[in-house]
């Protein structure tokens, strides 16, 4: 993006410090653009019947480097004494930068002995064929297999919530309710099909979003990215 291949990114977590200085180094101005929420969704397979709901310490201890649990009844008392096996995002998946922020502490910080994919139908296959599987997905890809998957919920310290289209707008699923972004160059927005593009994501995002799984933004949030694309007001073909 801030080498000029692309001008406008699709992102699932916001810019790092690092990729704003490697933009600025390169004379690079952009645009940041919310333009869906998502909930980063722990499952396990449907036939699991002894957990439904995991606290934030417990997923912590369970992807942290060096994480000790190799067994369910080495994470909680009650649970049997079966190997679990793990399923997440590749480690070049925003996804994977979110939830390691999130739920370890450190980005890029977990353990490794996990079946990793950037696919999600990978990890959908991975989970819904292991009974002892637990993996993390975007919400949308849930949504879309939710037959072959269980939906756990997650404790944030307010009680347990699943992750629904209602809680993830809310923010009520905690801390994996996330923001999702377009990023656009703010050189490119000066070109017709770059800001044609932009205008028509932002005026149809809220009827689109949901179509493929993700939840919409407030209206007044899409009227504040066309703003800050310089877009407001605009007419386009």
């Amino acid at each position: 993006f801030c080498a000029g291949e692309i001008d406008v990114a699709n992102a699932s977590r916001p810019i790092r410090e690092s990729e704003r200085a490697a933009c600025a180094g390169a004379g690079v101005e952009f645009v940041e653009l919310p333009v869906a929420y998502d909930g980063i969704s722990i499952v396990v397979h449907p036939d699991n019947a002894f957990v439904d709901c995991l606290t934030v310490a417990e997923l912590r201890e369970l992807w942290r480097p060096e994480s000790p649990v190799r067994h369910w009844s080495q994470l909680r008392r009650g649970f049997p004494a079966v190997p679990i096996e793990l399923y997440g995002p590749g480690t070049d998946s925003g996804t994977f930068d979110y939830f390691t922020e999130t739920i370890v502490g450190e980005e890029d910080a977990s353990r490794a002995d996990f079946t990793a994919s950037e696919d999600d139908n990978v990890l959908v296959q991975g989970v819904s064929g292991d009974p002892a599987a637990l993996g993390y997905i975007g919400f949308a890809y849930y949504e879309a297999n939710a037959a072959l998957l269980k939906l756990l919920g997650v404790d944030g310290g307010r009680g347990c919530v699943k992750p629904t289209r209602e809680t993830i707008a809310s923010g009520a699923y905690a801390p994996l309710s996330r923001e999702v972004f377009i990023y656009v160059r703010r050189d490119a927005l000066q070109r017709p099909d770059v800001a044609g593009f932009v205008q028509f994501y932002l005026d149809n995002a809220a009827e689109l979003v949901p179509q493929v799984g993700y939840v919409p933004l407030d209206a007044a949030d899409y009227a504040q990215g066309l703003q800050k694309a310089g877009l407001a007001g605009e007419e386009r073909s």
